[in-house]
């Protein structure tokens, strides 16, 4: 990838990954593990590293919650829940994704 589509692909996930780990949580809850290998193997984050303090950041707000899990077999896994405030943010993120988005496609369609 060159500079500029880099910082460009950057700069767009840091903007959705918040929103899309949000989306992700409103189907199911998931460990972070998890969480990461779907986000990267769709393209909308580039490691673990960036995903954890996210993570992190999130409970602090209140947007998600974890519990922690020991299956059967195997060690003890974090799972993240979204929460009532999760929902509200990723219905508004959902809602202006929508609004802005033919307009932004209108705008480059010329250029693509």
């Amino acid at each position: 990838m060159d500079n500029t589509r880099e910082r460009i692909t950057t700069n767009i996930r840091k903007g959705v990954l918040e929103y899309c780990v949000l989306a992700l949580l409103s189907r199911r809850d998931m460990y972070g593990l998890e969480l990461a290998d779907w986000l990267t193997a769709h393209g909308l984050t580039a490691s673990e590293g960036s995903l954890y303090p996210l993570l992190a950041r999130m409970r602090q707000a209140g947007t998600v919650e974890t519990r922690w899990l020991t299956p059967e077999r195997g060690h003890a896994r974090r799972y993240y829940t979204i929460t009532a405030q999760g929902r509200a943010q990723l219905r508004v993120f959902a809602a202006v994704w929508r609004e802005i988005q033919p307009h932004v496609n209108e705008l480059i369609a010329e250029e693509a």
